[in-house]
């Protein structure tokens, strides 16, 4: 998969689990440098959520954490660019207490969570990376408590309700049997919902991309269902209308700008033909995407005219 599809779908899905639990930010700017936080957490006392139905990804709220998910195995470069983006949130503590006149408390300090789907026995070795199994699940790998990170190997957590939502955003086999649990939830569970209308969104963004691999065809072809399947669940709660407005709104976007990017310009003879692409079935207007750059503007009006 390529990262941006990816990447959106992790920051909207950690957001909106984690959010009724504190303040989320996404794409947090550090000062001084042009990085970003993928997703920045800090737990509301206010809060009235059990932090517990998110099981193990509930246990990493206890302080404010840095989370920065990989859809493809991580490498230790990006080990270290996260690291370094800890190390810079962990300094404006350190100033702002500094600056109030306040002693430091080291457990107040942010934590780095590393999520990726798969980690070899020598890659974590290279960072003396260790298990803590008394405390935490096994696939959790810590490094130094002082560097206050952690490595989260997805391929190794143990298939269990605890781990549901942090196996959602492995790789392969591990997601697609994650998704078939989300699935199985009851219809009612709000996670269950946010989960699906955000892998119902992944899919419409992979169906774009021309190059999809075998992996991400498959998981296109698992979510279709869940597609189906979200649009008469919506019917039964009589929010069908609303959706498919939001489908529509959005297949008019990606026409619009994806005629623009091809021809240069969307001029009156191709904005005549958007509206019919509309109301092609998922599978016509799937193939449309995908043959619109290698032909040119004048197959695509002969084409439609036909």
């Amino acid at each position: 998969m390529t990262r941006f599809p990816y990447d959106r779908f992790a920051k909207d899905y950690l957001q909106e689990l984690l959010s009724p639990l504190g303040s989320v930010e996404t794409s947090k700017d550090i000062a001084g440098e042009v990085r970003e936080i993928d997703v920045y957490f800090v737990p509301s006392p206010e809060s009235q959520i059990d932090k517990q139905i998110l099981g193990l990804l509930g246990r990493f709220t206890d302080t404010a954490v840095l989370i920065e998910p990989f859809r493809n195995a991580v490498k230790k470069s990006e080990v270290r660019s996260c690291m370094g983006k800890l190390f810079d949130t962990c300094a404006l503590f350190e100033r702002e207490a500094k600056r109030n006149a306040l002693a430091l408390n080291e457990d107040s300090l942010p934590k780095l969570w590393i999520l990726s789907p798969t980690a070899s026995e020598e890659f974590l070795a290279g960072f003396n990376t260790e298990i803590d199994e008394e405390n935490w699940l096994k696939g959790i790998h810590f490094l130094g408590d002082s560097l206050r990170t952690a490595v989260v190997a997805i391929h190794q957590l143990p298939v269990t309700p605890e781990t549901l939502w942090l196996r959602l955003l492995g790789k392969g086999k591990v997601q697609q049997h994650a998704i078939e649990e989300v699935q199985a939830l009851d219809i009612n569970n709000p996670l269950r919902s946010k989960a699906i209308d955000l892998l119902v969104n992944l899919k419409t963004t992979l169906e774009l991309n021309q190059n999809l691999d075998v992996e991400d065809r498959d998981l296109v072809m698992q979510l279709s269902p869940i597609y189906e399947q979200r649009l008469a669940e919506a019917k039964q709660e009589g929010r069908q209308e609303g959706i498919q407005q939001g489908v529509q709104t959005e297949r008019r976007t990606i026409i619009e700008n994806l005629l623009k990017v091809r021809f240069g310009a969307l001029d009156e003879q191709l904005t005549v033909i958007i509206e019919p692409l509309l109301g092609l079935p998922p599978e016509e207007f799937s193939s449309f995407l995908l043959q619109l750059s290698n032909v040119s503007r004048e197959e695509v009006l002969k084409n439609f005219h036909q």
